[in-house]
């Protein structure tokens, strides 16, 4: 752990106008702890700049010129499931956040995001954690939206199928369905990083999931929130 305090997150931006990646890029600029290796204008273009340059994070529009920006994070996962992407888009379209969230992506934001509030999000993605933006949630929780069906179980079927999450594991696995990060959950909880970080993998194991990400899928599907 200690040899990455200090260590730079290295992103590439997927973005097909190039004002945005400027304005991005200068933002980065002035820190000391992200920095750029790459670029690209178009899907086909990230895929294979995310197999030469090995970023830790991707931020990737989904409008681009050639193929979808989901369907290249897609090729991008299928190649290095250890690349961490955010999907950075003015869509808000429920089948389009759903397809991303299903390939794979840690994140979901719009573009008018905080840039202070963006350079956070990508340190809670590189740290592991999903971060979904404030107005997307709503569109997972709702009963009438179409983003992840539901099973429709009560709270207490939820519990009793999965009646070996303890009650403080219950409490982190709603907090990560609100896309918290470890950091996050260990100061919402009055607990340590560390412990957090321990509840989360132990939550992983018992659901018989690959990921928070899915973790988090599944508590919604299956009505815990």
């Amino acid at each position: 752990m200690a040899n990455n305090i200090n260590k730079k997150v290295k992103i590439m931006m997927v973005e097909d106008h190039k004002l945005v990646r400027v304005g991005l890029r200068t933002l980065f600029e002035e820190g000391n702890d992200i920095e750029v290796v790459a670029e690209a204008e178009n899907g086909k273009e990230a895929i294979e700049k995310a197999r030469l340059y090995k970023p830790d994070v991707i931020l990737m529009d989904i409008g681009l010129p050639d193929i979808s920006g989901i369907e290249a994070a897609q090729k991008i996962l299928e190649e290095n499931s250890e690349q961490k992407i955010i999907i950075l888009t003015s869509h808000q379209d429920d089948a389009e956040i759903n397809e991303a969230l299903s390939v794979g992506v840690y994140a979901y934001a719009l573009k008018d995001i905080n840039t202070e509030y963006l350079i956070m999000v990508i340190k809670t993605v590189q740290d592991g954690a999903i971060w979904l933006d404030s107005r997307i949630v709503p569109k997972l929780r709702s009963k009438g939206g179409n983003i992840i069906p539901k099973k429709h179980v009560s709270r207490s079927e939820f519990r009793a199928k999965h009646a070996n999450l303890t009650e403080r594991e219950y409490q982190v696995l709603k907090l990560l369905v609100n896309g918290s990060s470890n950091n996050d959950i260990a100061s919402e909880l009055c607990i340590s990083e560390h412990t957090a970080k321990a509840h989360v993998c132990n939550i992983i194991q018992k659901l018989v999931v690959d990921d928070r990400t899915q973790a988090a899928v599944k508590a919604i599907r299956e009505g815990i929130v």
